[in-house]
């Protein structure tokens, strides 16, 4: 019988409507060290939560296919709106595995509530899917999933990250200094007094950029509620199909980092990137996808 070990040195691919899914890319870095990544974020169409589902499963197929193209070996949907609009369709379409953060977040959540009451925040997009409450409940049907739309919070993130200044290796105390100010707080408490008074004992960061506002979060829904966000979890699938598959990259090998944006924003895409990804981006390409 051969038991020669197997690798597959190519890359995971990873995408996202900006630069929130790094959090995402950042987490698969971190759990698979050997592992290459390519990253795409569609800048030139975010927001994807104000748009109509179809048109955001468009887009997947769009950068799936492209992603294939270039001969990643998984792709991972690291955007909710995405997710809840297009991964099925991905993967009936594509020939590799395909996996998005809604299942994952879902799962994570059903497993850490004690008292069967879970919120989710996410983009209105997400929200009306109701993909979270779907997933939730196909987990544990004892579960009640209250929803609402933050739209603002995505802005917020932004905002806060031009706002930062300093090294990256500072920017989780940085991150607590510039978003806990007044007005984000005010706006913060509109969007999740409802939640809390709904007595939630977890929420679910629903989109990518909000783990960036889990000190405003938590600090709103206090400590007794447990924050949820998908990207560790995501990480840990990745890990388990490579495993199933035998396709991991050699160990010890030196992993690469690409980086592509569908907009003008390279230097923009650059700083901020790097303190989604934790790590400095020395690089980023335009990637020009037909209308």
């Amino acid at each position: 019988m051969d038991t020669k070990e197997t690798f597959d040195n190519a890359p995971i691919g990873v995408f996202d409507s900006g630069f929130g899914g790094l959090t995402v890319a950042r987490e698969i870095a971190k759990a698979l060290p050997d592992e290459s990544i390519v990253y795409v974020g569609d800048s030139a169409r975010c927001p994807y939560g104000p748009r109509s589902l179809s048109e955001v499963d468009g887009f997947v197929q769009q950068i799936a296919s492209w992603l294939v193209g270039r001969g990643v070996k998984l792709i991972v949907i690291a955007c909710n709106t995405a997710t809840a609009a297009g991964l099925a369709h991905a993967q009936q379409t594509l020939p590799i595995p395909v996996i998005g953060v809604v299942e994952p977040g879902a799962r994570a959540a059903a497993h850490a509530t004690r008292n069967k009451r879970v919120g989710v925040v996410a983009t209105k997009a997400t929200v009306e899917s109701d993909a979270y409450t779907k997933a939730i409940r196909h987990i544990d049907a004892g579960i009640t999933v209250f929803s609402t739309a933050t739209p603002r919070f995505v802005e917020i993130a932004e905002q806060g990250i031009r706002m930062a200044e300093g090294p990256i290796e500072n920017y989780t105390s940085l991150a607590s200094k510039v978003y806990i100010r007044p007005a984000f707080q005010e706006i913060a408490k509109d969007y999740l007094e409802p939640l809390r008074r709904c007595e939630i004992d977890t929420l679910v960061l629903g989109c990518t950029h909000f783990p960036l506002l889990k000190a405003l979060i938590g600090g709103v829904v206090g400590h007794d509620v447990t924050l949820i966000s998908s990207a560790k979890e995501a990480a840990r699938d990745v890990s388990e199909i490579l495993d199933r598959h035998h396709q991991r990259a050699q160990a010890g090998r030196l992993a690469t980092y690409e980086f592509y944006t569908t907009g003008n924003d390279i230097e923009e895409f650059q700083s901020f990137g790097s303190r989604a990804f934790c790590k400095p981006i020395e690089r980023v390409t335009h990637l020009d996808l037909p209308a």
